[in-house]
């Protein structure tokens, strides 16, 4: 790949995370006052998710896949909370 492109997708990367972040502090701050916006920001969150673990696929392909239990779809890992 062109330094250009690497470049655009390590920025997407980086928005797409701090994107999920926010959803997370949001979520873990009591931002959420109804089940329809709690379905929205899960839905949010995953999205941001799956699209960063493909640009990763894509940056890195061919890695060895480990053989870790799969995490269950209705799990949502917002990472370890900001010191």
């Amino acid at each position: 790949m062109q330094n250009e492109e690497l470049i655009i997708l390590n920025k997407l990367q980086k928005f797409l995370k701090e994107s999920y972040v926010s959803i997370g502090d949001n979520m873990i701050g009591g931002g959420i006052d109804n089940m329809e916006k709690y379905k929205y920001m899960m839905g949010q969150a995953h999205a941001y998710l799956r699209i960063s673990q493909e640009i990763s696929a894509l940056l890195n392909p061919k890695k060895e896949k480990k053989n870790y239990p799969e995490r269950p779809e209705n799990v949502v890992d917002f990472g370890s909370p900001k010191s």
